[in-house]
This record gives structure tokens, sequence and C-alpha cells, in this order.
């Protein structure tokens, strides 16, 4: 295995940048609908996170020894786009279902994306000397169990309250991605630990 830092730097650099949509996104359910601005800045973060992407595949392309491997490089840089992705996908969805104010737990769970980003983002320079990371999957693991009953109550009041049936529908869409998201953080979190099992 080499010590090419390059693939840490981008790492790092995919893991801020998560952090940065999370909190963009957090901002926009909590203001929605008055700043609508900050859907445009989560798009600029999945185009970001596209690029990171795209350099770590071109690195990967060109070199032919790796500080760990491969298909670890691979797997870690895909989950990590997959979650700004879906970040973005939620917030896209407030402005083209013309949402006129954000549920509560949407808000909640936005603010659990966060949290769990954090965590992603705290871990990840102790990837290059494989370091002990439990204490942010652990935290990443509880926050996903927070995340899955925040989901089932969201569910559950849109059918108690007799809300209109297609914003129910645009309802279950949102907080479908917000819960993805999440599942999402939980994917690299498993990814970041399988990695330091083989290398430590």
């Amino acid at each position: 295995m080499g010590r090419d830092a390059t693939y840490f730097n981008l790492f790092e650099a995919a893991a801020a940048n998560i952090v940065t949509a999370a909190d963009l996104l957090d901002q926009l359910f909590s203001s929605w609908p008055e700043r609508p601005e900050l859907a445009r800045a989560i798009l600029v973060c999945e185009q970001d996170g596209d690029r990171i992407t795209h350099d770590l595949v071109n690195r990967l392309n060109q070199t032919f020894v790796t500080p760990i491997e491969r298909e670890d490089i691979l797997e870690l840089a895909t989950g990590l786009d997959d979650i700004v992705d879906l970040m973005e996908e939620a917030s896209d969805y407030m402005g083209l279902y013309k949402i006129e104010a954000p549920m509560e737990q949407a808000q909640r769970m936005a603010h659990i994306l966060l949290q769990s980003s954090r965590q992603i983002a705290e871990a990840m320079p102790l990837l290059r000397d494989f370091g002990d990371i439990a204490p942010y999957t652990t935290e990443i693991h509880r926050l996903e169990n927070d995340g899955d009953r925040m989901v089932r109550e969201a569910m559950a009041s849109l059918f108690d309250n007799g809300i209109d049936p297609m914003m129910v529908i645009r309802w279950k869409d949102i907080y479908e991605r917000l819960e993805d998201a999440i599942d999402a953080t939980e994917g690299v979190a498993n990814i970041l630990s399988g990695i330091v099992i083989k290398n430590a």
C-alpha cells in the first residue's frame, strides 16, 4: 500500500462538503419558505461533491499503488457522494412541490442529518492512520435510530391529521429522501469501520 495523501485530502474535502450541505438543509427547513436561495446553495454543494468524486475516480485510474484497497476507495467515494445527492433531492422537492410551510418532523430529521454529517467529518481525519473511529460511528448509528423513529412518527402524522392526499404524497417523498440521507451516513460509517478494521 502507498502513502498517497491525496485520497485522504479528497475524502476530508467530501466530508466537509457534506457538513456544509447539511447545515444549509437544516437552515432551509428551519426558515422555509423565507430563504429559497438556500436550495441553490445546496445544489452547488451537490456539484462540488460530484467534482470531488470525479477527482477521486480519476486519481484511482491514474495510480497503481493506493493507501487503502481500491474497492474501498471507490465505495467510500460513492457513499459520500450519495449523501449530498439525497440532501439536494430533499431540498429540490420543497420548491418543486410548492411546499408552503415545513413540518416539524422534517426540521428534526434535517437536524439529525446535520449531526450525523458532523460525526463523519470529525471521524474522517482519523482514517489517515486508521485511528479509533468507534465513538463517531457509534454516534452515527444512534442518530440513524433516532431518524428511523422520527420518520415513523412523521408518516403517522401525515395520516392522522386529515391532510390533503396530494400533500401526503409530497411529504412522503420528502421524508423518504431525508431518511435515505440519514441511512447513507450510516452506510458511510460502516464503510469507514470496515476500512479501519482491514488496515489496523
